[in-house]
Order: C-alpha cells, then sequence, then structure tokens
C-alpha cells in the first residue's frame, strides 16, 4: 500500500500497533509465568515429597529398617531420610537438616514443610509425625526443583512464539479489513474532488467505516444537487443577462448604421437606458449575494429605532407605489421600538421585499409595510395583494432564481435574486425570515423576526 507525504500507510500502522500490543501482553504474560513457574516446582516438588513423608510415616518399621541399614528410600538417590525418635533424638542422614523448630513440631504431633541446609546446600524438608509417636523427616535438594522448573519453562517458550505470531497474523487480517474500505472511501473522496459523481462507496467494515461510507455517499448527492442547482442558475443567469445584451446590441447597430434616425432617437435611448438599468440591477444583486456569502462581510451595530426606519421607508416606497397606481399601507406603533442592530441593513431588507411586493401587485391592490414589537425584539411584514404563494413556492421561495424560473412569463419576475439576499440579510442580522401564502390582502406574506443583537455567529445558507 502506498504512503501520502511520508507516512506509513494504515495497514502497517495497525500491523506494527497490534503486534506491539501481541508483544507487549505476551512478555507481561511470560514474564508472570516465568516467575510463577518456579513456585509450581517447587509446590509440585514438596507435595510429592510430603506425600512420600507420609507413606513411610505410618510403616515406622521399614522407616527404621531403611535408617537401620543406612539406605534411602526408593526414588531419587538425592532424596534424604531423618526420624525423630519419641525420646527427641534424631537419626540417619538429613538428622544436621532437622533444626529445633521442626522436632518439636513433629514431637507435638504436627507436620513440618520448610528448607534447611544440609551438606552447606538449600534442601527441601518435609516431616510427618508417626503413628508411635516422633516423627519421619524427608529432604530433597533445591537443585530438583531447578531442573523441573527449567523443563517447565522450556514448555513454555512455543506457546509464546505462537502467541505473537498468531497475534502479528490477526492484526494484518484486521488491518486489511479495517484499511480496504478507508482506502476505497479516500479513492472515491478523490474522484469526487475531480469533479466525478454519481460514484458510491460500499457501506462494508466496522460501523464507523459504514458511517463514513454513507458520509461519502450522501456527499455525492449533494454536490450533484448543489451543482444541478448551479448549472440552472448560471443557465438563468446567462438568459437574463442575454436578454437585454441582444436588445442594447440591436438598438447600438441601428444607431451606429443610422437606421434610427431623426425622432426615433430618443425612444431609442431610453429603450437603451432602461436595458442598462437592468444589467446593472442585476449585476448588483449578484455582487450583493456573494458579499452576503463573504466571511468578512461587515456589520455597523448600533441601537435603532425600527419605527424612525419604518416611517423612512414607508416615505420612499409610497411614492414609488403612487407612480404604479398601488395602494400603499405601513402599519406601525407610532412610538420608539429600540433594538441593536444594523439599521443600514435592514433598510436594505424591507427594501427588497418591498420591490418583490411591488412587482407582483397589479393596479389598485395594496401593499403593506407592517412593524410590530415582539418582546425583546421586533417583527417586520411585507405583504401584498398579489398572486401570492403555493405551499411548493414556499419551499422554495428563498433559492435563488427558483420562482424566477417557476413563474417566467406568467408573472412579472425580475432576477430572481432578491428573496434570496433578503433571507441571507435576514441571517446575517441574526434573526430569520418566513414566507407564507395566505396574507390578508390575499397574497404573499414575508415576517422578518429581528433580536435585540445579533444572535447566533452567521451560518452560510445551501441552495438546498
Amino acid at each position: 500500500m502506498s504512503t501520502v507525504d511520508g507516512r506509513g500507510s494504515l495497514t502497517r500502522s495497525i500491523v506494527l500497533l497490534t503486534s506491539a500490543v501481541a508483544a507487549v501482553a505476551v512478555l507481561l504474560t511470560g514474564l508472570f509465568a516465568w516467575r510463577t513457574i518456579r513456585t509450581n516446582a517447587e509446590a509440585q516438588e514438596r507435595d510429592q515429597l510430603s506425600r512420600q513423608a507420609e507413606v513411610l510415616a505410618r510403616t515406622p518399621p521399614l522407616a527404621s529398617w531403611m535408617l537401620d541399614r543406612q539406605q534411602r528410600i526408593a526414588g531419587p538417590e538425592d532424596i534424604k531420610l531423618a526420624i525423630v525418635r519419641p525420646s527427641g533424638e534424631i537419626d540417619g542422614p538429613a538428622a544436621v537438616a532437622v533444626d529445633a523448630a521442626s522436632r518439636e513440631a513433629l514431637l507435638a504431633g504436627d507436620s513440618v514443610s520448610t528448607t534447611a541446609r544440609l551438606d552447606g546446600d538449600d534442601v527441601l524438608l518435609e516431616g510427618a509425625p508417626t503413628l508411635v509417636g516422633g516423627g519421619l523427616v524427608l529432604t530433597q535438594p533445591m537443585g530438583a526443583v531447578d531442573q523441573a522448573t527449567n523443563r517447565m519453562r522450556g514448555s513454555l517458550v512455543l506457546p509464546l512464539i505462537l502467541g505473537l505470531t498468531g497475534a502479528a497474523l490477526a492484526g494484518a487480517l484486521l488491518a486489511r479489513r479495517l484499511a480496504r474500505p478507508l482506502v476505497t472511501a479516500a479513492r472515491t473522496a478523490h474522484r469526487l474532488s475531480e469533479g466525478a459523481r454519481g460514484v458510491t462507496v460500499p457501506a462494508e467494515g466496522p460501523a464507523e467505516v459504514a458511517e463514513l461510507a454513507g458520509a461519502l455517499n450522501t456527499l455525492d448527492t449533494a454536490l450533484t444537487h448543489s451543482e444541478n442547482r448551479q448549472r440552472d442558475f448560471l443557465l438563468s443567469v446567462s438568459h437574463e443577462i442575454r436578454t437585454p445584451l441582444t436588445t442594447a446590441r440591436g438598438y447600438a447597430e441601428a444607431l451606429a448604421d443610422e437606421v434610427i434616425t431623426g425622432e426615433e432617437v430618443p425612444e431609442a435611448g431610453r429603450i437603451l437606458r432602461t436595458e442598462i438599468e437592468r444589467l446593472e440591477h442585476f449585476v448588483g444583486d449578484l455582487l450583493a449575494l456573494a458579499r452576503l456569502e463573504a466571511d468578512d462581510f461587515r456589520l455597523d451595530i448600533v441601537e435603532v429605532d425600527l419605527d424612525a426606519l419604518v416611517t423612512e421607508t414607508a416615505t420612499a416606497w409610497s411614492a414609488r407605489c403612487a407612480r404604479h397606481e398601488v395602494d400603499f399601507r405601513v402599519e406601525r406603533p407610532e412610538r420608539p421600538v429600540l433594538i441593536t442592530t444594523d439599521g443600514f441593513r435592514v433598510r436594505q431588507l424591507l427594501d427588497g421585499l418591498a420591490e418583490n411586493a411591488l412587482r407582483v401587485t397589479p393596479t389598485g391592490r395594496p401593499v403593506v409595510l407592517a412593524l410590530r414589537p415582539d418582546g425583546t425584539g421586533a417583527l417586520l411584514e411585507v405583504r401584498d395583494g398579489g398572486p401570492g404563494l403555493t405551499d411548493d413556492d414556499i419551499e422554495v421561495a428563498f433559492v435563488r432564481g427558483a420562482l424566477t424560473d417557476r413563474y417566467r412569463g406568467v408573472r412579472p419576475v425580475g432576477s430572481g435574486l432578491g428573496l434570496a439576499i433578503a433571507h441571507r440579510l435576514a441571517g446575517r442580522l441574526g434573526g430569520t425570515i418566513t414566507a407564507r401564502g395566505g396574507a390578508p390582502e390575499g397574497g404573499a406574506w414575508f415576517t422578518v423576526r429581528l433580536p435585540p443583537y445579533p444572535g447566533a455567529p452567521y451560518t452560510p445558507l445551501t441552495d438546498s
């Protein structure tokens, strides 16, 4: 498997990690077993020696006969015998290993298990009381314990090696199982970054890896949806720009070729100005939307009297509505409504909503600008007497270009960016904006809820 930026691959890292963990576990187990084996070996030798002492203690004549003939009991030649007589006298080859405490214990009828010195060496000493009083003692050099220990330790090496090897193999299998879906996910991510779409990652492996695969699949779907919307939006933008450009170019060529002369020139100039204003408005909306998405978007937060701001807005829009024979109304508390916000951006937001309302409102129908206090904040409303919004319209009302594409040729439409700008402005101000279709005036109903200060940090809105 390849490496990235000089870093080791995941497979090798997992194999090394599992092998290291296994090695530590094996070493700790081996160290513990190594020390325990010595204790177990000594316990086994003592147990065997103790059983032999008890057997001989039950047959004192046999033990005495062996002692009188200075013979050793059956078994290893290094096992030696001593007899503690009822009188306290100690006889036998192992007599010097029996100390006073062991002798007193045997005379009292108790068994003895200890370590002693005999002929300059450490020995195991096991004693058992006899039926007639006194006791019988057997000793065995510690060398027998060392030999048993070495045999048991030798048999431990192979299992430890097999355990370490098995751990390394298990680590390799685990690494392969984990790395394979991750590599597949990484390749898919690279393909997505290169522009490929419609690629899927199989949801295999552990739950976390499967979750990563699911996230990449979701990302692929989201990218496809977003790029389709962007493509549609660009097509819409090109259409919006091409129409006034074509008109302006046609009139410019007619003027240049002197096809339009005399009294027709002022009318041609008016049309050219109108088309250029359309282009300026559209480009201005695009720039405004781009600024709203910028991280360094500026807000001048001060204390603002929304009642005075609404009055100022109403003055400007009542004149514009009058020119279009639209009934403009304002609803306000006629007392200061003070909140901390950016007054310029609030006015920009209201202007955008009012322009959208005026565009679709027929002659003689109303446009309403309303202000109501709302706790520590305020509610701003723009309602109109136009055709309104359906439930499907409300779902995409703030998606750039959605309503323009839907109603082009059916009702008056703008650049398709006004409501998207309003939505982003409301978010920048820490507020929210909602759309409804059943205004009291019969048309659309937009409500902006403004807090007294920008609340949560702004999160750029998506097109979904």
